[in-house]
């Protein structure tokens, strides 16, 4: 059920932080002439994160002429990894909200369904954790390549003596940042549903019927056995000994012990004393 609730809610944070996304960076020029100079530039840059594409016009310093500059790098290949597998995500947990709701008897007719599902969810679950590294690694590349002091470096003008270049601002990194965020938030949703995807396939079900069946087997050969490890009726309970060993009866018809020396007692039950002496 989680799954069904937060699956799509969480996939449509992550593609529209990315893939909505617009920032800005501010520097200024100062050159020897003031009448050269620019205190207020702005550069725009947007999703895919296309750098290498983004230029503004900057003053050179040198009268009225100005240069274009670019922006370095490009980091399109994990932006667009990054929203793709959110927007292919968020598109087949709706899929799969509609067949638990409305196909709930169909899913379970055979294994088919679940096996497929459980496939998918651990597909979802490898491709949310790579996608989510690759962008975080993307977006630590972007924010140094807008970094306001490395795009003065840039700059013909900054590099004379003279003329002074600073940063105004830089961008709002915020959206960004919460985008790789549901990212992980997004494998750790599709990593946790495995187990329950997995508890309806017949890989599951199949285990889980032979286990009782072992255990009746176990519990029919126990009765089997003699309880609390008694002997048979025809031996002598609790290891006892028979009762010829130690005694020994006489003739009329007692039975005489041993003592501790294996010699016969001086009494016998029946008999009276039975001593050698008065034998004798």
């Amino acid at each position: 059920m989680c799954m069904v609730i937060f699956a799509p809610i969480f996939a449509i944070f992550a593609f529209a932080t990315c893939g909505g996304y617009s920032g800005q960076l501010r520097v200024s020029v100062a050159c020897n002439d003031k009448m050269d100079s620019n205190l207020s530039i702005g550069i725009n840059f947007a999703y895919p994160f296309r750098l290498h594409q983004v230029s503004v016009e900057v003053p050179v310093c040198e009268g009225r002429r100005q240069e274009r500059l670019y922006l370095v790098g490009d980091f399109s290949s994990s932006a667009q990894f990054f929203v793709t597998i959110a927007v292919f995500s968020f598109l087949y947990s709706l899929m799969a909200t509609v067949v638990y709701i409305f196909y709930q008897n169909k899913y379970r007719e055979n294994n088919r369904g679940p096996l497929v599902d459980f496939i998918v969810t651990v597909v979802f679950s490898f491709l949310w954790l790579v996608s989510s590294s690759a962008w975080a690694k993307g977006l630590a590349d972007v924010k140094v390549a807008t970094d306001p002091d490395e795009v003065v470096l840039l700059m013909s003008a900054c590099k004379t003596q003279g003329n002074k270049c600073g940063s105004i601002y830089g961008p709002i990194w915020s959206g960004l940042n919460t985008s790789v965020v549901f990212g992980y938030l997004n494998f750790v949703l599709w990593a946790g549903n495995i187990w329950f995807v997995f508890k309806e396939t017949g890989w599951h079900k199949g285990g889980t019927q032979q286990y009782p069946d072992r255990i009746s087997e176990k519990q029919s050969a126990g009765f089997n056995q003699p309880p609390y490890n008694q002997p048979p009726y025809n031996q002598p309970p609790y290891n006892q000994a028979p009762y010829n060993q130690g005694s020994s009866f006489n003739q009329s018809g007692g039975y005489i012990t041993q003592g501790d020396f294996g010699q016969q007692s001086d009494y016998s039950q029946v008999g009276g004393p039975t001593s050698f002496s008065n034998q004798m």
